[in-house]
């Protein structure tokens, strides 16, 4: 057994209330199971309390109580694990989900809510004007990034990359899915990178490119990265093809090869998410992007997401 494997074990552990075990699919990720129990004793008490998707939009509070609801099932020890796995440089990765409990989209926001809320605070979303944002993946789209657009490569990147505010983790959550076929997450840890040392230590690598987001974002300023950085002594990265802009064909040429390394890596995960399921990553060591769908003019997919930052006063 490797060492990767030896310390992705780790934080196997089984209560009354949930499982956590190493991903079926990948030794870097954990899969959690929580008990159908504890997810319906969550859910109502969130309906006695009358806690809606619009309390949570409207009053910032309620989302920290719907997490402690959470945590009132499943323990205070749930979050210092979920917390420690997003932090773990082995790992930084799980899934989990509501196990069938429910196939109300509304439960779905809520439920992802207390877990972002347990790993820390999600920065406002200007593409949806919300804390979180709801976006679908249909047959045609013109839209003006690979986001929704399904019969392309959505690329590998970090989320990000042109706001000033830090995007520590990531959570994405399939909320509907119908007529799909392709269209799979894929994920890159750096560390399974064969080429990590090559680009991390080209002389490029700390160089500040300028990000500037495409009008649908709803941000205008523009932001200067470098593309790695110091974290706890390993490479972080922080890039997405689309929206950096070198000032040279060098420049331009490091860029490219980075990418298309990345996407031809052998240790790319192809993740299955199933509707009801949500994925968080560690947004510094992971990358993420999408397969191409295969072409149906029924094809309807919808995704949430949540980004944010660390919160200093959880442990």
């Amino acid at each position: 057994m490797s060492i990767v494997e030896k310390k992705t074990t780790k934080f196997e552990r089984k209560t009354e209330c949930y499982e956590v075990k190493p991903h079926p699919q990948t030794i870097r990720l954990y899969h959690i199971l929580i008990s159908k129990n504890a997810i319906i004793k969550f859910l109502d008490r969130v309906e006695q309390d009358g806690l809606t998707v619009q309390s949570l939009e409207y009053t910032p509070y309620a989302r920290h109580i719907v997490a402690s609801y959470l945590l009132d099932e499943l323990g205070e020890e749930f979050g210092v694990l979920i917390r420690n796995i997003i932090h773990d440089r082995e790992s930084g990765g799980f899934t989990l989900g509501l196990e069938g409990v429910t196939e109300n989209t509304d439960e779905f926001v809520i439920f992802s809510t207390a877990i972002s809320h347990i790993l820390g605070i999600p920065n406002h979303d200007a593409m949806s004007g919300k804390y979180y944002a709801r976006f679908t993946v249909k047959d045609t789209d013109e839209s003006d990034s690979y986001l929704r657009q399904a019969y392309r490569l959505f690329t590998f990147h970090t989320d990000g990359t042109f706001v000033e505010e830090p995007t520590d983790w990531l959570l994405m959550m399939k909320m509907v899915e119908q007529n799909a076929r392709g269209g799979e997450s894929r994920l890159l840890h750096l560390d399974d990178w064969k080429e990590l040392d090559k680009f991390s230590k080209h002389p490029l690598a700390s160089h500040k490119f300028t990000y500037k987001a495409p009008k649908s974002k709803n941000v205008d300023q523009e932001v200067e990265r470098v593309t790695f950085f110091n974290y706890n002594n390993k490479p972080g990265l922080c890039f997405i093809d689309q929206f950096v802009y070198p000032e040279s064909i060098e420049q331009a040429k490091y860029l490219r090869d980075l990418s298309q390394s990345m996407e031809n890596d052998e240790s790319v995960i192809e993740l299955e998410l199933p509707v009801g399921d949500l994925v968080v990553i560690n947004n510094i060591f992971w990358v993420h992007g999408r397969a191409a769908f295969e072409k149906d003019p029924n094809l309807n997919r919808e995704l949430l997401r949540q980004r944010g930052r660390f919160n200093d006063n959880l442990v």
